[in-house]
């Protein structure tokens, strides 16, 4: 590591820290030339995540982008207000837990369906109706008795939304 006042690469680790349970190391360090003290941040580098979208692009995951879109659905909803971006740090840490390089834009939406049921039933109706452009009100409602049934099925107490 350089010093940021003379350049010198001769630095010393002072004192080092974890920040963020671990992901993140804080470290002072000291030049050993003109003795000025300063602070790094290290964190590992994770993988490329890579989205092949519908149309065959591709793009670099952004979780802060899935965290959007699901807030959008929980808008105005009964859940947590960090809901949302922990549903989207859970479905990035599945998908680099499988250790691939590459996913589907569909395979994010399913998983983020899927945290949306579970969070939220209208949220989901919300997300699924953009996500699989229903076509029609006929669509809609199958999807929606098929919540229906479900919850029946989980029996009284089922998770309402």
């Amino acid at each position: 590591m350089r010093c940021p006042a003379c350049g010198e690469r001769d630095t010393r680790v002072i004192d080092s820290r974890d920040l963020d349970d671990g992901a993140t190391i804080r470290r002072r360090r000291e030049c050993t030339r003109c003795g000025m003290r300063f602070t790094t941040h290290e964190r590992v580098e994770a993988a490329r995540l890579v989205v092949v979208k519908r149309d065959g692009r591709r793009e670099e995951f952004d979780r802060e982008k899935l965290a959007a879109g699901l807030q959008k659905a929980l808008t105005r909803r009964p859940v947590p207000e960090r809901a949302a971006g922990m549903a989207a740090e859970s479905i990035e840490a599945e998908l680099r837990a499988g250790g691939i390089a590459e996913v589907s834009s569909q395979r994010i939406g399913t998983m983020a369906m899927d945290r949306l049921r579970a969070l939220d039933q209208i949220a989901y109706i919300r997300f699924a109706s953009v996500y699989q452009s229903f076509e029609d009100i006929e669509q809609l409602k199958r999807e929606v008795d098929g919540l229906l049934s479900a919850r029946a099925a989980s029996g009284p107490g089922g998770k309402g939304g």
